[in-house]
């Protein structure tokens, strides 16, 4: 037996441990005031543990699918509700709540469990779906999809805290890699969603939503039955209610809320310099500055305990990695799945198959990184700075996109894939593994929050790029076709064909005077496409500083492979 005492802890660690005696020493791995279960050894793989990892796999895929599937189809949706003006909000609004959720979510997970928190996640994203697509007009949608939002939130982090617990520590990477696995069905979720939106309604797509989460809810409610969390042990209800930080949660999310909504409402709706733009912009910031000193020095239940810093350096650069993937990771899917369409043409079985690379690579690179991240006994460093350099060179490289070049797209569409897809995930898990056992769904929360809040203001900035390029080129190109080619030189019609191109509306482009030939059609389709091209190349362009910053933070990273070692450490209090 070998026995090591930490000078700065002063923590023992004692290698082949099979029992301790002693009533006062608590098994704990390197954590602090972990939850009393054994992390270091793989139980048995019964019926009822496989169900429960099931149910998982359900509700992770279920928490991802509403974005892919809706996402994929705007035009049909606003097409047939309207909204034209406003659909972008159905994404943000979806991203907002999610984000604004999350760290509330996640310190109530670890405080009274995960069963009844998963359950409320999977109602949340049926109940959702319903409102959705059920939705009469835009504002009704949006409605939806805010629900939506909230519940993905919940099912994500859960799923991600619980299969993080039910795993031995070295083999986390391993066991969420499988629950990342679960996607495959749905990888090809924009040829899906092409398919149904053209063939028969968009609103079908929500009934795929709704059984999925659905199975996800019945085999949670049926098979997953935790033990009591360590965290509220011995205590009566009102004393775990009393220790859940309810003025962090409101001012969290209120303060997330009013500061994304200001973001994103600027440039794109409001001016700048407006009111509707500054007051929840300011609003919001100071909230959230709020939030900060009420965690830091009033709260004494605080939703992130400083427990949560076993590792500093690791923690806050993963979440800096994590913060930028976001935002790359939210411009490739909604970006891209909008260039296949606006680019080149909206044949919808060509859309899904242009769509498809991209989201196989994302979910290869996140499979792979984490099986690695474990066959490795940690390397996070190294998996973090290739999948950083990949996402960087990819998703830059995408820039060279031209109406004429499609077939050159598809291995860079792969290679910024896989980067994005080695760092979304496996960064939370990484997080998972260095912080105490008994905060993993707090730390997943954490880790959830910024990489959303990353996207949604990565997003947004990308959005502005596209709008104030797009414009000028559509009235170049476009405007140009018309008066040059087609003799119309009418300002409302140019205007309408503008208007209608940058909708993705192109059959009305038909009823304006001049465009009633099948000839004179294609060749303003072909100067919307055209200027479409030539905008959506900024965004990439726009992303490569972010990418930069991730590289430079991946080489600073320590390494964690101490945390994965399969020795017991022996804490006296």
């Amino acid at each position: 037996m070998t026995v090591e005492v930490s000078e700065k802890s002063g923590d023992i660690h004692v290698d082949h441990v099979d029992h301790v005696e002693h009533p006062e020493v608590k098994r704990e791995g390197l954590r602090i005031d972990g939850d009393n279960e054994d992390h270091q050894h793989e139980p048995p793989m019964t019926f009822s543990r496989g169900m429960a990892l099931l149910g998982m796999g359900f509700l992770w895929t279920g928490s991802q699918i509403p974005l892919y599937l809706f996402g994929s189809i705007p035009p049909y949706i606003y097409g047939d509700i309207g909204g034209v003006d406003r659909w972008v909000w159905f994404v943000l609004g979806g991203l907002l709540t999610l984000a604004a959720v999350c760290p509330f979510v996640g310190a109530l997970s670890d405080l009274i469990g995960r069963r009844y928190v998963a359950l409320i996640g999977s109602a949340f994203l049926v109940i959702g779906t319903v409102v959705a697509t059920t939705a009469k007009n835009m504002d009704a949608f949006i409605a939806g999809m805010t629900l939506v939002g909230a519940g993905a939130g919940i099912a994500e982090l859960t799923a991600l805290a619980v299969t993080s617990e039910l795993a031995p520590t070295a083999k986390r990477g391993k066991y969420v890699a499988i629950l990342i696995f679960t996607i495959v069905p749905f990888v090809p979720s924009g040829l899906y969603a092409q398919l149904i939106a053209y063939h028969t309604n968009w609103r079908y797509v929500g009934i795929i939503v709704c059984v999925w989460n659905g199975l996800g809810f019945f085999i949670t409610a049926f098979f997953y039955f935790p033990p009591p969390r360590v965290n509220s042990l011995g205590k009566s209800r009102s004393q775990v209610l009393r220790e859940i930080d309810y003025v962090g949660g409101l001012l969290s999310i209120s303060g997330l809320v009013l500061f994304l909504a200001g973001l994103q409402w600027g440039g794109y709706q409001y001016k700048w310099t407006s009111a509707h733009v500054l007051v929840p912009l300011l609003l919001g910031a100071f909230l959230l500055i709020a939030f900060c000193v009420w965690e830091m020095w009033f709260v004494k239940y605080p939703m992130f305990p400083g427990r949560i810093k076993q590792d500093p350096r690791v923690l806050i650069l993963t979440l800096v990695i994590t913060f930028i993937s976001g935002m790359n990771f939210f411009a490739y899917i909604m970006f891209w799945p909008t260039q296949a369409f606006n680019v080149y043409d909206h044949n919808p079985t060509q859309v899904g198959l242009r769509v498809f690379p991209g989201g196989m690579a994302i979910m290869v690179g996140a499979v792979v990184t984490l099986w690695l991240l474990s066959v490795f006994r940690g390397r996070n460093k190294e998996l973090m700075i290739m999948s950083s350099i990949l996402m960087t060179a990819g998703t830059a490289a995408m820039a060279c996109a031209t109406r004429y070049n499609l077939n050159k797209l598809y291995g860079l569409l792969i290679l910024g894939g896989l980067g994005i897809g080695g760092i979304v995930v496996p960064a939370s898990i990484i997080t998972t593994i260095i912080c105490p056992d008994d905060l993993i769904a707090t730390v997943s929360a954490l880790t959830l929050s910024i990489r959303v809040i990353g996207g949604s203001i990565g997003y947004c900035a990308y959005f502005n790029v596209f709008v104030n390029k797009f414009t000028p080129n559509a009235i170049k190109y476009i405007g140009g076709t018309m008066v040059t080619q087609l003799n119309i030189t009418n300002e409302e019609y140019i205007k309408e064909a503008i208007l209608l191109t940058s909708a993705s509306l192109l059959e009305p482009l038909r009823e304006i005077p001049g465009l009633q030939s099948q000839k004179a059609w294609e060749a303003v389709v072909l100067a919307g496409q055209i200027a479409y091209a030539d905008s959506y190349q900024w965004v990439y362009l726009a992303s490569i500083p972010a990418g930069v910053v991730s590289i430079i933070c991946a080489c600073f990273l320590g390494d964690i492979n101490k945390y994965m070692d399969d020795h017991v450490a022996v804490v006296m209090r």
